[in-house]
């Protein structure tokens, strides 16, 4: 849980789009302006498109007195300044982003769990270093792996609700999974769940210290989807259900034209530091909206409303959703295409589990492999 400006507590899982510009310029009157809007949005210690703790707080209230002050934020002219705008509205001052975002990294409670394989076992020995947006793929993965014919290690996984990377690297020594197993040079392939804060050092440090033992090593990272719709004010899940495709596609562009171009920045200048590709980005976003346009479109066979892929207001998948995050990671991890894989065991009671597993499979090869960064090509299958 983060605190902003005013007492606001904001809980947080991913996103935010102001940017770290650190070589622009700003007049003073106009970043005097933007620090007030951004306190009066309670953004304080983050800069966020995503969930307030608690949906009927007072985000709307701070947004309808923010349009009063800066109407040029309403970028669509429609009288209402969603968080969105008002986010878009403070990227154009980044000085003043980066300064916001610099206070505080949160703290470091979670659960973190030791390699489950025996000494010496073969295979690809993989951690999941995440937040509640990605953890539940260490579950999924073995399960599919194992259909797939692949022997799947499970080097650890550890947890913290809510958190960045660089939260996970300062975990307490002692249960500090996700260091220990790098320094003892068991995992092959480190995934990563970034949160709202670009850049995220944590990133950084966790590759470094990996490559210090094994020079193989490959690190993912989940560019995940905005929690509560990008929306501010009241929001529930069935609101999902009345999203068109149009609609979520503007959704997309936003995030992409965003947050994942900072996530993306930060990658390429890490590898470049390193001389090679070591960390990749995994398209999640890009796979969970394309599922959402085809049930949208009628044509996610039994799967009637968007709101069936999440779990709750904040946006955590169900098992569906989550079937589809882990088959991007295993199409990331190892390279090889999902499609055709036998249905889990989670989702064979479903209507139509058959045709549905085949259409998300299609989409999580269809995002890997149709995003550069990914590391994976359909001439890798």
């Amino acid at each position: 849980m983060l605190h902003g400006k005013g007492g606001l507590s904001v809980g947080f899982e991913l996103w935010g789009l102001v940017g770290v510009d650190r070589g622009s310029s700003l007049h003073v009157m106009k970043q005097g302006r933007v620090m007030i809007l951004m306190a009066m949005l309670g953004v304080g210690v983050a800069v966020v498109i995503g969930q307030v703790a608690s949906p009927k707080g007072g985000m709307a209230a701070k947004l309808e007195q923010a349009l009063k002050l800066y109407p040029e934020a309403d970028q669509d002219g429609n009288g209402v300044l969603s968080i969105q705008e008002a986010l878009a509205y403070a990227k154009e001052h980044p000085e003043v982003g980066a300064k916001l975002l610099a206070k505080g990294k949160g703290g470091s409670k979670g659960t973190s769990k030791p390699a489950s394989f025996a000494p010496g076992a073969e295979g690809t020995k993989v951690f999941v270093c995440a937040h509640s947006y990605m953890i539940y793929a260490a579950d999924w993965l073995p399960e599919i792996a194992a259909s797939a014919g692949v022997a799947h290690l499970k080097a650890g996984q550890q947890m913290i609700g809510g958190s960045r990377v660089i939260q996970h690297w300062e975990m307490e020594e002692e249960r500090n999974q996700a260091k220990k197993a790098l320094r003892e040079g068991i995992v092959d392939v480190l995934t990563l769940a970034p949160h709202l804060q670009l850049p995220d050092e944590g990133i950084d440090r966790f590759t470094r210290l990996g490559l210090e033992k094994n020079p193989n090593l490959r690190v993912l990272v989940q560019a995940s989807w905005v929690p509560m719709d990008g929306k501010s004010g009241p929001f529930t899940n069935a609101m999902r259900d009345g999203v068109t495709v149009e609609e979520l596609r503007r959704m997309r562009e936003l995030q992409h034209g965003s947050w994942l171009k900072q996530l993306e920045a930060q990658v390429e200048g890490l590898n470049g530091s390193l001389g090679r590709q070591v960390v990749h980005v995994l398209p999640v976003s890009s796979a969970v909206y394309a599922m959402r346009e085809r049930v949208a479109e009628g044509k996610a066979p039994g799967v009637a409303k968007q709101s069936e892929l999440f779990r709750d207001d904040h946006g955590h998948p169900s098992d569906v959703l989550a079937a589809l995050v882990s088959y991007c990671h295993f199409a990331a991890i190892y390279r090889k295409s999902p499609v055709g894989l036998p249905v889990p065991e989670k989702l064979k009671e479903r209507p139509e589990a058959e045709a549905l597993n085949r259409v998300m499979q299609e989409i999580a090869w269809e995002a890997v492999t149709g995003y550069k960064m990914s590391g994976v090509t359909i001439e890798a299958e």
